[in-house]
């Protein structure tokens, strides 16, 4: 069989995936519970993780920091940027989400949410979580963060 017709196969047959970037953001000045960065978006019944899809090449902690700035206007090196682990978690629906974590200064970081992706973005303690989407609630659970569902 010619290489391009076994290409054209595999490519047919193999499992595709996308993959993303999560941000798990930690207040930094926390002094009681641990707090993190959440998310509501108009698309989900509950709150979730700074999150999206990775560009063409993009690395996987720049992504994370990219979704970051975009959904919540807080600025963070991906230097900075400490891999989860396990750093990759494999949905059965064909994502593979990138976890990285992050802490930053509450009460000296801006939050902006443009209001259409994101509406709201806030700080939660974690043994006093508000209604999480399920895939979010899983995600911190599989850290031991918050809550058990």
């Amino acid at each position: 069989m010619p290489s391009s017709v076994r290409r054209a196969v595999a490519s047919l047959v193999a499992p595709k995936y996308l993959v993303g970037a999560v941000a798990v953001i930690h207040d930094s000045e926390s002094e009681g519970p641990d707090r993190l960065l959440l998310l509501r978006q108009p698309t989900t019944h509950g709150w979730s993780l700074p999150a999206g899809l990775l560009k063409r090449h993009e690395p996987p902690a720049v992504g994370a920091a990219r979704e970051l700035f975009e959904e919540t206007g807080v600025r963070v090196d991906p230097d900075e940027l400490t891999p989860g682990n396990p750093n990759a978690i494999v949905h059965p629906v064909g994502v593979v989400d990138t976890v990285f974590f992050g802490r930053v200064p509450a009460s000296t970081t801006e939050l902006r949410v443009d209001g259409g992706e994101i509406l709201e973005a806030g700080w939660f303690p974690v043994d006093d979580l508000p209604r999480l989407t399920r895939n979010t609630a899983q995600l911190l659970n599989r850290y031991d963060i918050g809550r058990r569902k």
